[in-house]
């Protein structure tokens, strides 16, 4: 039994008929007939046949070299704009024929790799293809156990191709070796996006390296690192990078464990940050002290729209903390404030009522608006039967 890692993974390629030629059912095999044929058939496609003719048997071909089943997906794809292999069981083998084939594609704008079992050899097969494409801006290679070797693959061909614009990489083992790598794309790429490294092993060292990265950084507008580890030193430097930052306005820094030296670090970069406008903080062991540092940043703000703060244990006195903080700000932007999974009490009940007059257009989730809306939808069952 092997690992999803070594060898080519024939059997779990695409699930299409196919034959011994190594293509599927209904596809012209490549010939390597005679040239009147082959002028023949491209006077008739013209040129859009012609790069579709290209594409289809530089695939095949190179799935032939390679030993590996042809996703007939991909030759079904035609000039769509998107291509889905998630799931495919690729491996290494399989990203190195289609690689090949991407090299030659115009059409292809987003990639989704999701799940293949790529392993770092995948990513280096590919990493050619992702550095040369003018069309590709949006890929997915999230689950695919890519490790250090993979990011640093992927980062260096990142890193030259300015028309990449969103990249996925979550659920890949990256660890603070990949973190550098991470780093120089933040610091070198001024046209990506959205950065998604969620449900990875990114912890305080890598959070040390991350942080001043993201200070550079001139373009990112989203970034995804929950379920990662940041804890104590690597939230203060992940932190003091958001302080710098005036580009991102999307961070989901949820289920690290940050804690409350986190939560105050976070709410000091509140103070002078004027770009971020959502910040997701689920999960993270911030107690009610936290929660007060946290509102020090809030107190001030203007542009942040949506907080959510949900599964921490912050207690109604967190919570009502982060209420008054809120209310003292005659400025500020909040349209939502999450508290889901916090029991509050009838003193935060009675200020969230009195700061919705104040800003009628903030909504405020709790435990208890959860519960009243389940008994609603109950009502409603038992009245429809």
């Amino acid at each position: 039994m092997r690992t999803p890692c070594e060898g080519p993974g024939e059997e779990e390629q695409e699930e299409g008929a196919v034959a011994n030629t190594g293509r599927p059912e209904g596809v012209p095999e490549a010939q390597e007939g005679s040239d009147s044929d082959l002028d023949s058939d491209l006077e008739t496609e013209g040129t859009h046949g012609l790069q579709e003719w290209v594409k289809d048997t530089l695939y095949l071909r190179s799935c032939r070299a390679h030993g590996v089943v042809p996703a007939s997906c991909f030759l079904r794809q035609g000039s769509t704009p998107e291509l889905n292999l998630q799931h495919r069981g690729l491996g290494p083998q399989g990203a190195r024929a289609l690689a090949s084939a991407l090299t030659s594609n115009p059409y292809i704008k987003r990639l989704d790799l999701r799940d293949n079992g790529l392993c770092g050899p995948g990513a280096e097969a590919l990493a050619g293809a992702l550095s040369k494409s003018s069309s590709i801006c949006d890929v997915d290679l999230s689950e695919n156990q890519l490790g250090a070797v993979g990011a640093q693959a992927v980062c260096s061909a990142l890193v030259v191709n300015p028309a990449m614009q969103k990249v996925q990489l979550a659920g890949n083992d990256l660890e603070e070796q990949a973190a550098q790598y991470l780093a120089e794309l933040l610091v070198a790429h001024t046209g990506l996006k959205s950065l998604d490294l969620s449900y990875n092993q990114l912890n305080d060292q890598a959070g040390e390296m991350l942080g001043p990265a993201l200070a550079e950084n001139t373009g990112l507008t989203e970034l995804n690192i929950s379920w990662n580890h940041l804890r104590g030193p690597g939230a203060l430097a992940f932190a003091r990078g958001l302080e710098a930052n005036i580009f991102l306005r999307v961070l989901d820094i949820s289920y690290n464990g940050c804690g409350d030296t986190g939560a105050s670090a976070l709410g000091g970069a509140l103070k002078t940050n004027n770009m971020l406008e959502e910040l997701i903080m689920s999960n993270n062991r911030i107690s009610a002290a936290g929660a007060l540092s946290l509102g020090l940043g809030l107190r001030v703000n203007r542009t942040l729209r949506i907080l959510v703060v949900s599964r921490n244990p912050m207690r109604s006195e967190g919570c009502f903390g982060v209420l008054k903080s809120v209310q003292a700000n005659p400025f500020s932007a909040l349209e939502l404030l999450d508290f889901s999974d916090i029991q509050v009490n009838r003193e935060f009940k009675d200020l969230a009522s009195s700061l919705k007059v104040i800003l009628p257009g903030l909504c405020i989730k709790t435990v208890a608006c959860r519960v009243e809306y389940e008994k609603e939808l109950l009502s409603v069952s038992r009245s429809a039967k």
